[in-house]
């Protein structure tokens, strides 16, 4: 399986509009369900006064973690046309939510589907899309005495450093491209005395 996937950079926004009805979507980079829920929740706290807040998500470069609502709209009118965008644009990791101002005349599932279907297109469509990489976190942990051998090894490298600390002992936590993590830590460790221990994937 490729470590490579598709996401967007940064919060975009998109907007339609249908018979005084208001949909506006918000699409954001996310890379867990906690993660989610928390600005799920700004979202609602946002856009209070709408009626609905439908969203869709897919986590993970397997595609396999997703989840789509329609809240409240009819049964696969509004979740479902939101995932298949992120489906037809082949992203990961990123979710979208389209809040809905009701304008006092019933759209029918046809137009609800258009509906949240466009604003999602232009959401993704107002948004920067970027090539990723699966990488790992971890904690590098190492001796004062070989602390430029560990800078020059990372510069090498052309690993990125997440937080250090540079005292008598040194703490790094470098980020590493998962397929290459193994070969990397392997040659780190035979700088020594020196301690790597894997945090998180990202």
């Amino acid at each position: 399986m490729s470590d490579l996937y598709l996401t967007i950079k940064e919060h975009s926004e998109g907007m339609y509009k249908e018979k005084g009805s208001k949909f506006i979507a918000i699409a954001f980079p996310v890379f867990s369900e906690e993660e989610f829920k928390e600005k799920l929740r700004g979202i609602k706290k946002n856009y209070s006064t709408a009626r609905h807040h439908c969203y869709a998500f897919r986590l993970g470069v397997d595609m396999k973690n997703y989840r789509y609502s329609d809240d409240g709209e009819p049964n696969n009118s509004a979740g479902k046309p939101i995932f298949g965008q992120i489906q037809s644009f082949q992203l990961t990791n990123v979710a979208i939510v389209v809040v809905r101002y009701f304008g006092g005349t019933k759209l029918g599932v046809g137009g609800l589907i258009t509906a949240y279907k466009e604003a999602t297109k232009d959401a993704l469509a107002n948004s920067v899309i970027i090539k990723k990489t699966v990488d790992s976190i971890y904690n590098v942990e190492f001796d004062y005495s070989i602390m430029s051998d560990v800078m020059n090894f990372i510069k090498k490298h052309q690993l990125t450093i997440i937080h250090q600390q540079l005292e008598e002992t040194g703490s790094i936590q470098l980020k590493i491209r998962e397929s290459k993590a193994t070969e990397i830590i392997e040659k780190l460790k035979k700088l020594k005395p020196i301690k790597v221990n894997f945090i998180k994937s990202v």
